[in-house]
């Protein structure tokens, strides 16, 4: 890439708040903008050469992924290399205005590709929404009720429609009643309304308890009989030690096991993850899904620069930094009970200290940040290393199967 050019991802959620796919474009492109040729061509080829690479070759999994493109380079061979069963390409429809064109889309989807067609007119004919596998709609305008009703009239039952611009949960639970996808941008980032107060569950509880006894060094025999306690948790945790995402070369049948193979540090690290998907109270499956990536992600950008044990931590502030939304409970009560670190509370309530930069950066690359080339050069990063990065976060999340 000739010109700093970081990409941005914005996940794509179904009505139970579950990531069924990423969209991912570069930073410079506004929302829903199209992009010039070089730089479409540029995405598509960077995409698919990181698909090749074993750290993201599970990138897609069960998910797909979303690339805006067009038209001209439908027959390019950036994204012939793409797989097709997991890959989505948006169009802007005005570009299928042509014979030819459609025919070209008509070609990428007996290969196997998706085709999502957004900037539809209000009475879109039923041809050319018989060439996509998706209909994009923005909610925003004035136009959608009648758009859906017009879509759903004309009796396309595999035509799935995309719901663009949902920025309020009230949005997106009427788009989730019609039964359809939406791209929630950071709506995920924001708490739903609720005035209740909370309270840790019993089973986030005890693992705030072993994480205490963790960071104290506690006997693993204690440590053993606190787990003990739920054996739900100890299945969940041994599942978790045991996915590829951790890359053991066998499998550990015990929490001793664990500790004897690999020692006391990862053990923080597992059991920051079975904190976050241990809430009972208004639980988000793509907010689970966000705070692995980021922590995933923040942990990679470090990698480079920390020593091991301090890229964990940065592990820990990347999880940690949406557990306040997870558990549903103040930053602050989560901090009191933790114990954590100078460094990484440092970087939780303010992105300050030696991990706070790094948490910051992963944070910008889930919105179009103005400032993320300036952030990614004071760490000496570039924007291939924070793509890459950010990737193979996305694949590793995605071996976990949470």
């Amino acid at each position: 890439m000739q010109e700093e050019k970081f990409i941005v991802r914005e996940p794509l959620v179904n009505a139970q708040e579950r990531v069924v796919g990423h969209a991912l474009s570069w930073n410079t492109a506004g929302e829903g903008g199209d992009m010039p040729v070089d730089q479409a061509r540029a995405l598509a080829a960077f995409v698919a050469e990181q698909l090749g690479e074993s750290d993201s070759g599970s990138l897609v999994g069960e998910q797909v992924i979303v690339l805006d493109t067009l038209a001209a380079l439908l027959d390019d061979p950036a994204i012939a290399a793409l797989p097709p069963q997991a890959t989505l390409l948006r169009l802007d429809a005005a570009q299928l205005a042509h014979d030819s064109t459609k025919a070209a889309v008509q070609a990428m989807r007996a290969k196997g590709y998706g085709v999502v067609l957004r900037g539809l007119p209000a009475s879109a004919d039923k041809g050319l929404l018989a060439l996509a596998t998706h209909a994009e709609l923005n909610v925003r305008s004035v136009e959608f009720a009648a758009q859906v009703q017009h879509i759903r009239a004309l009796g396309l039952p595999a035509l799935k429609i995309i719901a663009r611009g949902v920025d309020n949960w009230r949005s997106f639970d009427l788009c989730a009643q019609l039964g359809m996808l939406a791209f929630c941008g950071n709506l995920h980032l924001t708490p739903r309304p609720d005035t209740r107060a909370r309270e840790l569950n019993p089973a986030q509880a005890l693992i705030l308890e072993l994480m205490d006894m963790v960071r104290k060094n506690a006997d693993v025999k204690q440590l053993e009989g606190v787990l003990k306690r739920d054996a739900a948790l100890s299945y969940k945790l041994l599942r978790y030690i045991n996915s590829a995402g951790f890359g053991l070369g066998c499998e550990i049948q015990s929490l001793k096991h664990a500790v004897t193979m690999l020692g006391y540090s990862p053990l923080y690290r597992w059991l920051a993850l079975l904190l976050a998907t241990a809430t009972t109270t208004g639980y988000s499956p793509v907010l689970m899904q966000t705070a692995v990536i980021r922590g995933r992600f923040a942990e990679l950008l470090g990698a480079g620069f920390l020593p091991r044990n301090e890229a964990e931590n940065l592990f820990v502030a990347g999880m940690f930094s949406l557990l306040d939304k997870l558990l549903g409970v103040p930053m602050e009560d989560v901090l009191e009970k933790l114990q954590l670190s100078e460094s990484v509370t440092q970087a939780l309530l303010g992105r300050e200290g030696i991990y706070g930069p790094f948490l910051a950066l992963a944070e910008a690359c889930e919105l179009h940040h103005p400032d993320l080339e300036m952030m990614a050069t004071s760490l000496c990063i570039s924007d291939r290393q924070v793509n890459q990065a950010q990737l193979s976060s996305l694949a590793w999340a995605q071996s976990l199967k949470l």
